[in-house]
């Protein structure tokens, strides 16, 4: 039986980001853009995955950050509201 590791870790990732979509406020607690970088819950995205945030320093008070694995992506926006935004990216369209 042969295991396609990249669909495994794809599916990984969408598990994880299905985990934070379901209860954002189990794992969206920042004061900085340090917290995001340190929070423990990123190690339990598949190895390869990506992210950058902004925001938080300097006493701002908007948060931005992206979360990609391959073309599939998290995006999170804070400002009043949360925003959580999850999917796929068309493969010819990748950054």
């Amino acid at each position: 039986m042969l295991i396609d590791f990249i669909e495994y870790q794809q599916q990984q990732f969408d598990e994880m980001a299905s985990r934070i979509l379901a209860e954002p406020e189990k794992y969206l607690q920042f004061d900085s853009v340090s917290d995001f970088y340190k929070a423990q819950w990123l190690d339990d995205f598949p190895q390869g995955t990506v992210w950058i945030a902004t925001g938080l320093d300097d006493g701002a008070e908007q948060f931005d950050a992206i979360i990609r694995y391959k073309n599939h992506y998290l995006e999170i926006y804070h400002a009043q509201n949360t925003t959580l935004k999850f999917g796929i990216q068309d493969s010819e369209n990748i950054m």
